[in-house]
């Protein structure tokens, strides 16, 4: 009962320095464990990890033993502190190298702690950019909801879902600061807050394509109400925030980095078909909409719907691009050495969402003309030049008032 008869390392590491473990016999394949062709090679102990001294720092990768005495089903590691002095990616691995302890089961807690505060260093910027992102909602939301009151009685119902959208948005970006702030102090990350925050950001994610699908299709523009199609996109948002709601709650909620790539790219197919079906969507029903316009020679309207299409294509176009990039970022660094820029990853599509919204802010902004924007029933309605003046500069012209209301009693 006094001896050893198992041994378990745990070996620290910083991903720069992973050659430094294991080593290969007359240049066979790599062995992290001494063989006896490299004990004879290397100088290394048979049976145990194959450690190099890193070139900058002599006692690292370090290396501390765990063993079983005597004939003991279980041991306990004591508890380690490790300091660590070197910016970077530090990986923790247990190694068994006897054969014996194969299927050796391990269970535990490992606390990670940087300068400032409990947030991964890949983590850390997104803090801070989540501070900016909310102080960009407050400002747009500041901008719009001005106006919003300004003309109260002007607002059309596309109008209620932007300020609902832009809310949303607000609201999340606070939310995911206080997470990660409460994450950075205390190095814990309650279950039910983070399930909070990922199901308002999936809540926002949802309303903020179905706004682009009813404003493509025409949502009192073209037509005043979506009829038969309003079951559909209920269908669609409703399937689409399960698919969101799944994936972000993998990948946020509990500890980090502890689902499987297979789990993530299981969880994600879903949702990366959803949003390619609702892009389809999105610009077939634009395509119909432009049609709509050019052949009742609604002049205003049709330029906005435009520029709307042509912002679109844009967005579009950038998360083609980004996608790809993201793919290449992932696949060229399997040991995630890139880590100080992994946060542009996530922010990108905050941005991206937040730039999309502003373009539609501003086409859709309220003013005392925006019943104009509204569906009407007159098929050949036709906007002079005049007038598309008035609309675009959100102002109301005394002849144009006065048109509009023999047409109303003409009706």
């Amino acid at each position: 009962m006094e001896h050893s008869t198992g041994l378990i390392q745990a070996v620290i590491f910083e991903a720069a320095d992973r050659d430094n473990i294991g080593g290969s016999a007359y240049g066979g394949q790599r062995s992290i464990c001494c063989t006896p062709d490299l004990a004879k090679l290397e100088g290394c102990k048979q049976g145990e990890v194959i450690r190099i001294p890193s070139a900058t720092e002599i006692n690292w990768p370090m290396v501390l033993n765990i063993q079983f005495n005597g004939n003991d089903l279980s041991t306990q590691m004591n508890n380690a502190e490790v300091p660590i002095k070197k910016t970077g990616m530090h990986n923790l691995f247990f190694i068994a190298c006897d054969p014996k302890l194969k299927g050796t089961v391990m269970s535990g807690k490992t606390v990670w702690k940087n300068p400032d505060g409990y947030l991964p260093g890949r983590m850390a910027p997104l803090m801070t950019f989540y501070v900016y992102m909310a102080i960009a909602y407050l400002l747009l939301s500041a901008i719009w909801f001005s106006q919003y009151m300004r003309f109260w009685e002007d607002i059309l119902q596309l109008q209620h879902c932007i300020a609902a959208v832009i809310g949303l948005g607000l609201f999340e970006m606070i939310l995911w600061y206080l997470d990660y702030s409460n994450f950075n102090k205390t190095g814990m990350r309650p279950v039910v807050t983070t399930a909070w925050v990922v199901t308002v950001g999936a809540i926002k994610k949802t309303l903020s394509r179905l706004l682009l699908l009813s404003v493509s299709m025409g949502y009192g523009v073209v037509r005043p109400t979506l009829g038969g199609l309003t079951s559909k996109v209920l269908l669609i948002g409703a399937t689409y925030f399960v698919a969101s709601e799944l994936l972000d709650i993998t990948e946020h909620v509990g500890t980090i980095n502890d689902v499987s790539g297979r789990a993530r790219l299981f969880l994600g197919l879903p949702d990366a078909f959803l949003d390619a079906f609702l892009i389809l969507w999105i610009f077939t029903s634009l395509s119909k909409t432009l049609e709509q316009l050019q052949a009742k020679r609604i002049s205003v309207k049709l330029d906005i719907y435009r520029k709307f299409s042509n912002a679109l294509a844009v967005a579009v176009i950038a998360s083609v691009a980004w996608i790809t990039y993201e793919i290449y970022f992932k696949a060229t660094d399997p040991f995630n050495e890139r880590w100080q820029s992994a946060w542009i990853i996530t922010a990108f599509w905050d941005i991206l969402s937040f730039a999309l919204l502003c373009v539609i802010c501003y086409l859709w902004a309220p003013s005392q003309s925006s019943q104009r924007y509204a569906y009407s029933e007159d098929v050949g309605e036709e906007f002079d030049d005049e007038e598309a003046q008035s609309l675009t500069r959100g102002q109301s012209n005394g002849d144009v008032s006065l048109v509009k209301q023999e047409q109303k009693n003409g009706n």
